[in-house]
């Protein structure tokens, strides 16, 4: 009895440990996900006002107004792609509309910069298509006027034909869940299909609608690549110009509290859409909404409607990149391309590895001990999504910086040695600004396969005995797999794309695919830059299938 006893407590005092090592964990994570933003504005407001006022009569009205017109037009393209494309292929029959259900999605491995190559390549003043024009016209140069592509519509474009798949993937999931009963309703009192959808259909969704936008206009923000490429000058550019170009740490924080300040409005906007704007179906039984047969000129109209973002937004950059490839110099299997792509998948697989472990921290400590405090922490783990590369760059580097050069004083006057930069020119800092970017995307993930596994079965298994860590271990793990497997590929492929952060982190001499194809691209050699594209393009259509194939089984 007394052995009994003895076993109980043990257990209790081991699952004790195991839920403070766990909650100190997790209160680290939330931590480091709040350091880069803290930094920032320690950063801004102590760094006088003579910068952010020489900024304000400078370049600081330029930043704002280009950044919301990107926004504005970015929010009107994606809208208008996402919802009409989702609502054509969910409402309605025509030819192909299997298969186009499933190709809308593929826009989305693209990051916006390739698409931008690839463009350029084509429609500048010495690309295959105006070139074509002057030899069939005989036009000089100044005899015509053709669309700049480098230019802030240019750049809106190439966002909104990557970027449209995250409003429609979340529109055509909220018309597939919609009951009949109420557009049926609105046609029965005399409404046409369009005024019913407008008035019934629309608003319902819009929870949805509001939460695609909203991620496209955070991800807009955020893009640095495309923007920079076509000489658009937003807050995003401002940032690496100040940092690197003037080296003013300065104006570069100040830039990034401005843009920290206008992300966090938007998230704050996204989740109050999802978690106030709700709307409930009358009655027990889901009826689906009917689906119209289109005939004749509206099967025409309906296909083409959908097949021109799949075309634009990802058949023919494709075919241009592989033409790009094969007429470049580059070889894909040289010395140095070779270390390019290494130095992306250890960046890329760690940083996953990383990301993954502490979304199953701070997702387990939350069901373990639910309460303000966990809750806080959860909270905290995800603002990462809504703040751009190039703001935990500097809120990152800032801080660190300042640790390295204390410590290299310090251990100059005391022990003569210089210790240089440890952590600044690291490649464990850059993987702690990617794990704060993309934690919130791997914690979605890992707390969608959790939902799954009951209580009872956490109760199960400690009344065999088990602690909180042996639980995750033994139970959670094995059940949570493929939720594992998704959140990890989800991030390596985000890691292999992202730009900003790379670019302003990486150590010395450590370049990657996305840095490589962005200087390639900056000395104009487009088709060099086609190469590596082609390749964070290849790795980016991995997450993209998987989308796919849980769009057809949904149907």
């Amino acid at each position: 009895m007394a052995q009994i006893e003895y076993s109980e407590h043990g257990s209790r005092h081991k699952s004790a440990r195991g839920t403070r090592v766990l909650g100190g964990a997790a209160y680290l994570i939330a931590a480091a996900c709040l350091l880069p933003m803290v930094a920032v504005v320690l950063a801004a407001v102590t760094g006088g006002t003579d910068t952010i006022s020489h900024l304000l009569d400078t370049v600081l009205p330029r930043y704002a107004m280009t950044t919301a017109v990107l926004v504005l037009l970015v929010s009107i393209g994606t809208f208008a792609i996402g919802v009409g494309a989702a609502w054509l292929v969910t409402m309605t029959r025509f030819p192909g509309v299997r298969l186009l259900e499933i190709a809308l999605v593929l826009p989305l491995a693209f990051p916006a910069y390739v698409l931008a190559y690839a463009y350029t390549f084509v429609l500048d003043h010495p690309g295959i298509v105006q070139t074509t024009l002057r030899q069939v016209t005989g036009w000089g140069p100044r005899d015509y006027w053709f669309p700049e592509i480098r230019s802030t519509e240019g750049a809106a474009l190439m966002l909104v034909l990557v970027l449209y798949p995250y409003v429609y993937l979340l529109a055509r999931a909220a018309f597939l869940q919609q009951s009949a009963t109420a557009f049926l309703a609105a046609r029965a009192l005399g409404s046409s299909a369009w005024s019913a959808f407008w008035r019934v259909s629309l608003p319902m969704a819009r929870p949805a609608i509001a939460g695609g936008v909203l991620l496209a206009v955070m991800e807009t923000i955020a893009d640095f690549g495309t923007v920079a490429y076509f000489g658009v000058q937003t807050f995003a550019t401002g940032i690496y110009t100040s940092w690197f170009s003037m080296a003013d740490r300065a104006a570069a924080a100040q830039l990034a509290l401005c843009l920290l300040g206008f992300a966090l409005v938007m998230a704050v906007t996204e989740r109050t859409q999802r978690g106030k704007a709700k709307y409930y179906q009358a009655g027990k039984r889901h009826a689906a909404l009917p689906a119209a047969q289109l005939k004749g000129w509206q099967s025409a109209a309906a296909l083409v409607l959908c097949v021109i973002p799949v075309v634009f937004g990802f058949l023919l950059p494709v075919v241009i990149l592989l033409q790009m490839g094969l007429d470049s110099e580059q070889d894909l299997l040289s010395r140095r391309y070779v270390g390019f792509i290494r130095n992306s998948l250890i960046l890329a697989g760690t940083a996953a590895m990383v990301t993954v472990c502490a979304a199953i921290c701070v997702g387990f400590f939350q069901r373990l001990k639910p309460g303000r405090g966990s809750d806080a922490a959860a909270y905290l783990a995800r603002l990462g999504y809504a703040v751009p590369g190039g703001v935990i760059a500097v809120g990152l580097m800032v801080p660190f910086a300042r640790f390295d050069n204390a410590l290299d004083a310090w251990m100059r006057e005391t022990f003569d040695i210089s210790t240089g930069l440890l952590v600044t020119g690291s490649i464990w800092l850059l993987i702690a600004a990617y794990m704060v970017r993309f934690l919130a995307a791997a914690l979605s993930a890992y707390e969608g396969g959790q939902s799954t596994v009951h209580a009872n079965m956490d109760a199960a298994a400690r009344s065999l005995g088990q602690t909180p860590l042996g639980t995750l271990r033994r139970v959670h793990l094995p059940i949570l797999t493929p939720s594992l497997l998704t959140a990890l590929l989800i991030v390596f492929v985000d890691v292999m794309k992202e730009l900003p952060a790379t670019l302003i982190m990486r150590p010395f001499n450590f370049d990657t695919l996305a840095v490589q194809a962005y200087r390639l691209a900056s000395d104009e050699r487009l088709e060099g830059a086609a190469v590596p594209s082609l390749v964070i393009l290849a790795v980016g259509l991995l997450p993209v299938i998987l989308i796919c194939r849980q769009v057809g089984r949904h149907r």
